[in-house]
């Protein structure tokens, strides 16, 4: 099947609507998590003395690490929502292996999208797809983080238009879903989620690698 934006959304809606409640509760488990985590960055912020008006260095410093967390649990569930929608478990969520690697390839993805878009936005933009997978990378095939941004590179070369339309549209499912009072990012948010790895499970080609969540508190 040819890569298309399209297929890609209705892929995600096709498996959301297979366990639509299931999904929705593991968007709530994410959103409890990242109010846990400003819980815990906010306590920082005291604790170092500043607020959550003045955040400190250290309290920023920890919702960033703690947010790294939370998206790799992400990751690795839509990987596995994706490969298996009747099977996965909500253990999937809890991914935190390898944590630097993530943490460096999403580090690195933001910087050179940060400093495209400061020189007049389009090298911003083509930042954004061509390292779109990148993360993707290293909780699917263990990947470090160079090696995750080339392999994006070579994974999004000659689909890069038909990728930036797709970005468009999962931004545009998101905003759909803020609109419908918040409560619509339960579904919008599982629907980008499956039709993003759709994207990418259809340019990579390969059987899926990811390896199973990791019970253990070591990252």
């Amino acid at each position: 099947m040819q890569f298309s934006p399209g297929n890609a959304i209705r892929f995600g809606w096709e498996a959301f609507k297979r366990r639509p409640w299931f999904f929705v509760g593991a968007m709530l488990i994410l959103v409890a998590a990242n109010i846990a985590a400003s819980i815990v960055s906010g306590a920082v912020d005291t604790v170092t003395g500043g607020s959550m008006d003045e955040p400190t260095l250290v309290g920023n410093l920890v919702s960033y690490l703690l947010g790294i967390l939370i998206s790799m649990g992400m990751t690795a569930f839509f990987l596995a929502a994706h490969d298996n929608p009747d099977g996965v478990e909500y253990a999937a969520l809890w991914h935190p292996k390898p944590f630097w690697n993530f943490f460096a390839a999403s580090v690195l993805a933001s910087l050179a999208v940060g400093i495209g878009l400061v020189l007049l936005i389009v090298p911003g933009l083509i930042a954004m797809v061509l390292f779109m997978f990148a993360t993707l990378l290293v909780i699917d095939r263990g990947l470090g983080p160079v090696e995750a941004m080339q392999e994006s590179m070579r994974l999004t070369k000659g689909y890069r238009w038909p990728l930036f339309g797709l970005i468009l549209l999962l931004a545009l499912v998101i905003f759909v879903g803020v609109l419908a009072l918040g409560v619509g990012v339960l579904v919008a948010g599982p629907v980008a989620g499956l039709a993003y790895v759709h994207a990418y499970r259809m340019l990579s080609g390969g059987a899926p690698r990811i390896q199973p969540p990791d019970a253990r508190l070591d990252i």
